[in-house]
């Protein structure tokens, strides 16, 4: 059985005693018997991985020295912090810190920013977002990205957590959510703006270009932003301007940013979306595997499930959303303007990425409202609500975004299990959630959710790995930590190995696996026993410890590394093939 043993008095004054003869002083963490796969990739041994204070110390068959504790790993795998490259937690963080969700399947590092970040704000942004808050209340006392993620760590986290300015973020600043194009000098200050975030520890640039206004940029201006990234040594990394009708021009798109910016590349949660588009998943690998044979660092990650989630703003074409949710919602209430958005969104039109079309009124699950009147809805689908409502699917759509006065958060049905389990083998793809570190109480019963919040990396582990072998545990684990990391540029993370920060999960490999369905998505996830988090015990046994573990985890340009700043870094990038 699985134990951990702390020392009593008695005993810790014992092993205090039995310091090496150099003075040094015993570990305080051992991890014993489990097989170590150290995020390498390598074949796994049993072994032991010892840890002091927030650092790795030693990994090996056998650590010799006094430990104050130790944690029985015996069949079980010892792994590196698993890290989510796409995570929404940036408000669920600020009333739980526990991010219980993701903890209870190993997840150590949140990494935010697709498109829009929580920072650089300034007050007409602030005064919005305050507005448009949903069941999650909190106070704003921020303006940059860093103050933002210096509160979370302020106020206590469980997991770490770090971030991209958004492309999005950085245009609103400046321009407003107008569809409007910048000029040269407006250009000058959103690069310097990106300049500064990266000055700040921010990870690069991130677009998200299926929705107003992030929509609005063109390639020159996303060049323009991707460059300081690279020049500040970070990443381009891209909710495409499509994953269906328009797949293979997104990836074209991306991989042209990347060339002419000098800036590494990833795409957000790849997919070929839409059932007339999966087809297209094949030339789509083709096309970023030979941008990689180029000598271009392009990636990707992936959720693992067929149904992604969003709002109904992904639904309606981006000029009727030209200046903001109010000013959308406004035009939604002119019938001329009415009869022309449910034109466009029952047509497969060019100009926007219409997840509407692909899903279809029956694979749009509602599952997140603000208006207590219309939180029974929850759990419906659009086809449904059309029809106790008497109306069309697309009247029914814009009835709920006026009603409830947000985008509505839904479920759409888009992918084909085939595709996914494909994607999950190629070497270069990561994983992140595309959701929120939840818990099933307080203010997060309030809506539903995807099952992704609750079982994406448990379900690589469990479905991918262990039932249908698309890839290996040791492959999966290397592309849940060391892969990400190293894409990201991130100091001593994402390895066991001496001299690491102390991010460590340990899971039962025959057990590990999601639970969550779309139909009850409160679940967590099964297997994982132990993550420690730079060193402190996050989850033990398989229940959040509340411990306040997390840190900010800064990008390369970040002043407070003895090599910060923006000075022309992409040359000496640590790239993981």
């Amino acid at each position: 059985m699985n134990y951990v043993r702390f020392a009593a008095l008695a005993a810790t004054l014992f092993l205090l005693s039995c310091a090496t003869a150099g003075g040094q002083a015993p570990y305080d963490i051992v991890i014993r018997g489990g097989a170590i796969y150290d995020g390498s990739g390598g074949t796994p041994y049993v072994g032991e991985v010892a840890i002091r204070g927030d650092r790795i110390v030693a990994v090996g068959k056998k650590v010799r020295g006094a430990r104050l504790t130790e944690i029985d790993a015996r069949g079980l795998a010892v792994a590196p912090g698993f890290i989510n490259m796409l995570s929404w937690a940036t408000e669920s963080l600020l009333v739980d810190g526990r991010g219980a969700s993701d903890l209870k399947q190993g997840i150590t590092l949140e990494v935010m920013g697709e498109g829009s970040s929580m920072g650089p704000w300034n007050e007409t942004m602030r005064r919005q977002e305050r507005a448009r808050q949903g069941d999650i209340k909190y106070d704003i006392d921020w303006t940059t990205l860093d103050q933002y993620l210096t509160r979370l760590e302020r106020q206590g986290i469980g997991p770490n957590v770090a971030s991209f300015i958004g492309a999005e973020t950085v245009r609103t600043n400046l321009l407003g959510e107008e569809d409007v194009e910048p000029t040269p000098a407006d250009l000058v200050r959103m690069r310097a703006l990106v300049v500064s975030a990266m000055e700040e520890g921010a990870l690069g640039v991130g677009s998200s270009l299926i929705y107003a206004p992030g929509s609005y940029a063109d390639t020159d201006e996303l060049v323009a932003l991707a460059t300081e990234a690279g020049r500040c040594g970070g990443l381009y990394i891209s909710h495409m301007r499509s994953e269906g009708n328009r797949l293979l021009e997104a990836i074209d798109e991306l991989i042209e940013i990347s060339r002419r910016s000098g800036a590494p590349a990833e795409i957000y949660h790849l997919k070929a979306a839409g059932k007339q588009n999966w087809s297209k998943l094949d030339a789509a690998i083709a096309r970023i595997e030979a941008a990689r044979a180029s000598g271009l660092r392009i990636s990707a990650d992936m959720y693992t499930y067929t149904a992604g989630s969003t709002g109904l703003d992904a639904a309606m074409p981006p000029w009727v959303q030209s200046g903001g949710r109010e000013a959308w919602i406004r035009r939604l209430r002119d019938p001329g303007v009415r009869r022309d958005v449910i034109a466009e969104m029952r047509t497969d039109s060019p100009a926007f990425e219409n997840l509407y079309r692909f899903a279809g009124p029956e694979g749009t699950l509602l599952v997140g409202f603000r208006n207590p009147k219309l939180k029974p809805l929850t759990g419906k689908t659009l086809a449904e609500v059309a029809r106790m409502r008497g109306v069309s699917p697309e009247d029914a759509a814009i009835d709920l975004v006026i009603e409830d006065g947000s985008r509505v958060q839904v479920v759409y049905f888009l992918m084909s299990e085939d595709n996914v389990r494909k994607q999950t083998a190629l070497p270069w793809m990561s994983f992140g959630s595309d959701a929120a570190a939840l818990a099933p109480e307080g203010v997060f019963l309030q809506s539903s959710t995807h099952p992704r919040a609750y079982g994406n990396v448990a379900r690589l582990l469990g479905k991918y790995v262990r039932e249908d072998k698309a890839l290996t545990l040791a492959d999966a684990v290397r592309r849940l930590s060391a892969l990400p990391a190293r894409n990201l540029g991130l100091h001593d993370r994402g390895e066991l190995k001496p001299g690491a920060f102390a991010d460590v999960v340990v899971f039962d490999p025959a057990t590990v696996g999601d639970v969550a369905t779309y139909e009850t998505p409160r679940q967590f996830a099964t297997g994982v026993q132990w993550v420690l988090i730079n060193g402190g015990v996050a989850l033990r046994l398989g229940e959040p410890t509340g411990m306040a573990t997390g840190r900010v985890v800064r990008g390369r340009a970040w002043k407070g590394w003895p090599d910060g700043g923006c000075r022309a870094k992409a040359a000496d990038w640590t790239w993981a093939w």
